[in-house]
């Protein structure tokens, strides 16, 4: 089996901006790629796992979202880190048009899209981290069976609210790679 660090796009890999579709528009967090370097050095596949709300609203297509996602895999890829897959969930259950209004399980906070990467991957989920932005991230994390939770404070969603989940609040990015320091036996 093997360890994953699954990662939530919009506001952890890239700053937060209101739907994020266009390569002009990507701006990476301060951080991401010492992060990621710091997991894949332990031999954590990476994973990325996104609600893609735009998708459902018809604000952009499929085809914009992998444009945008083939480009943020090449800059990882140009600082020498592999991404083992990104899921991704078009959906939305209420706001979503024509075909893309679905109460879909892979959308967090619904752990589909991290049990889906587990099984096809062979990850190990006790062994797993995931770090995102949102309460939805958490939860989806924590009901798909991981133990290590990071929630990423937000200037978009700056006020925590109280969640039946457990997690670290982290105030940037490499706050995680103290704990990787800490905690040796990864």
């Amino acid at each position: 089996m093997h360890k994953a660090l699954f990662i939530d796009r919009d506001g952890v890999i890239n700053k937060e901006k209101n739907y994020v579709y266009r390569i002009e528009d990507f701006e990476f967090m301060d951080g991401i790629f010492e992060v990621l370097k710091a997991f894949q050095s332990n031999s954590f596949r990476i994973i990325v796992v996104t609600n893609q709300a735009g998708i459902a609203r018809g604000i952009y297509s499929e085809a914009d979202f992998e444009s945008v996602t083939k480009w943020m895999l090449d800059e990882f890829a140009n600082q020498g880190i592999e991404i083992s897959d990104v899921f991704f969930d078009p959906y939305h259950p209420v706001h979503g048009i024509g075909k893309y209004k679905k109460d879909s399980y892979d959308r967090k906070p619904r752990p589909g899209m991290l049990l889906k990467a587990s099984e096809k991957h062979d990850i190990d989920m006790e062994s797993s981290f995931l770090i995102g932005d949102k309460l939805s991230d958490i939860e989806a994390g924590s009901r798909a069976g991981l133990r290590h939770l990071f929630l990423l404070k937000s200037e978009r969603y700056p006020e925590v609210e109280k969640s039946d989940f457990d997690y670290v609040l982290i105030d940037q990015l490499k706050d995680v790679l103290n704990f990787i320091d800490k905690n040796t036996d990864l």
